[in-house]
């Protein structure tokens, strides 16, 4: 195990030839000098302001190629890079002089400090207990995995006037973690940010069109701290529910803000049931996407609408929010991105024992996390959790069973997934059920046939669709 020292110099290495101070020895200096003082390594964000500085860039000519603005990355993001640097190295660090004041530091190591022992460092010292992989994860969180540059996707669209992002993935995927995390963004650029989840809607209020529009009108208001003003705008009378809500949104709610507004909703696929609001509200977000085109102020609003797509939802092609904007479809994690999580967790797993993990639950966020905790927690050892994973007495049983209630109530989708987990070959199904399975995360495509995305899925379900 690596010993801690008292300073960050004091980490010694073995050099016996130093090149010439590059870019990527900056951020490896960079990140275990603010992790030995914070505890997390360097943001996106500040790897951009940090390799931007490198290049000598000013603020204009960063603001140019990042989409923020000069002011934020100047004085949100770059001073406060500045200060925790000088704290880190114990001498004072400006953007002029952090390269002299990091090779300093650089030349006093023996080698380059390697993945692995950062790695260790972060585990030894700042993970005392994992969390149970229960919600969402936090934007800040050291457990927060990035994907595949759909953050940097996420940011440079949410700054575009009447935006609409749709994140699409089934459950436990990272769906809000990801629509946290656009948010946080967000209030780092100054704007107004709105999150409402929809599976906490009461069903009396999901029932009738115009409660629903009403609870959103005032729970929207709510959160930036406007006073309620629905019956002075409302106007039963004469208008109709979506064009009451429409008329708040512009005269009230977008012109009392002084600044673009992010409206997440997450979870709209609880709503999917209820034909009695599903195409009016849909199509009035349709609507209100379609008039940022043309009008200043709502241009303001930008929409986030994230949704597990376990329903089919037939909607008209013109009034469907789910083909306009820009989609944003979570995939599983990929084997670098698994790593780094074995990492995290402190798991001294070798090639062999990932893979295996691997092959059992494919790269998907949750299941893996699950493993992983279960296991850092010494609850069981990673054999043991392999023999037992698609038994009733495993660490998935709840998962699993939830997947076959919802396969319980849909005989012939049962029937088809039953075809799939019993084929050694990939199987042609029909559109809907491809797309009902594959929404569902239960099956891989590939051309016009599938597979389990799994092993645990082919075994469970091998076992219970009898």
């Amino acid at each position: 195990m690596l010993q801690m020292t008292d300073s960050f110099s004091d980490l010694k290495v073995n050099i016996d030839s130093i090149s010439d101070f590059s870019w990527s020895d900056v951020k490896e200096v960079a990140d275990c000098a603010l992790f030995k003082t914070t505890g997390k390594y360097l943001s996106d964000i500040e790897v951009k302001v940090l390799q931007a500085s490198w290049m000598q860039k000013t603020y204009d000519e960063m603001a140019i190629s990042y989409g923020y603005s000069a002011e934020y990355l100047n004085k949100d993001v770059g001073n406060k890079l500045w200060h925790k640097l000088s704290k880190a190295v114990e001498e004072k660090v400006t953007k002029k002089n952090f390269k002299a004041a990091l090779k300093r530091i650089w030349e006093k190591q023996d080698n380059f400090i390697t993945t692995e022992v950062r790695e260790e460092l972060f585990v030894t010292s700042k993970i005392k207990q994992i969390p149970f992989p229960e919600s969402s994860v936090a934007p800040d969180s050291n457990f927060y995995i990035e994907r595949n540059n759909l953050e940097n996707l996420c940011d440079e669209t949410i700054i575009k006037p009447g935006s609409l992002i749709r994140i699409k993935a089934p459950k436990l995927m990272g769906k809000t973690s990801l629509t946290n995390r656009i948010i946080a963004n967000a209030k780092n650029q100054n704007y107004q940010t709105v999150y409402l989840d929809l599976s906490s809607v009461e069903r009396r209020i999901l029932t009738d069109l115009d409660k629903f529009l009403r609870w959103l009108c005032c729970m929207v208001g709510r959160q930036l701290k406007l006073e309620n003003q629905l019956n002075d705008y409302w106007d039963s009378d004469i208008l109709g529910s979506n064009d009451n809500c429409t008329v708040y949104f512009e005269e009230y709610l977008l012109a009392e803000i002084d600044s673009p507004i992010v409206l997440a909703l997450d979870n709209i696929d609880k709503i999917f049931a209820y034909t009695e609001v599903i195409e009016d509200f849909f199509g009035m977000l349709r609507s209100w996407h379609e008039k940022a085109k043309i009008s200043e102020i709502w241009q303001q609003l930008r929409l986030v609408l994230a949704h597990s797509t376990e329903v089919y939802v037939p909607l008209d092609i013109n009034q469907s929010p789910f083909n306009a904007g820009v989609p944003v479809e979570l995939v599983e994690f990929n084997q670098q991105q698994v790593e780094k999580l074995v990492a995290i967790h402190g798991l001294n797993w070798n090639e062999i024992q990932i893979q295996e993990l691997i092959k059992l639950v494919g790269g998907h966020p949750f299941l893996l996390r699950l493993a992983m905790y279960q296991v850092s927690a010494k609850n069981l050892n990673l054999e043991k959790l392999l023999q037992e994973a698609s038994m009733e007495a495993g660490i998935y049983s709840n998962h699993l069973r939830g997947y076959l209630e919802i396969l319980q109530k849909s005989p012939e989708l049962a029937e088809a997934f039953k075809i799939v987990v019993n084929s050694s070959e990939p199987v042609e199904l029909n559109s809907i059920g491809i797309y009902k399975l594959h929404s569902m995360g239960l099956v891989e495509k590939l051309d016009n046939c599938v597979k389990p995305s799994c092993n645990l899925y082919r075994d469970y379900f091998q076992r219970v669709l009898v």
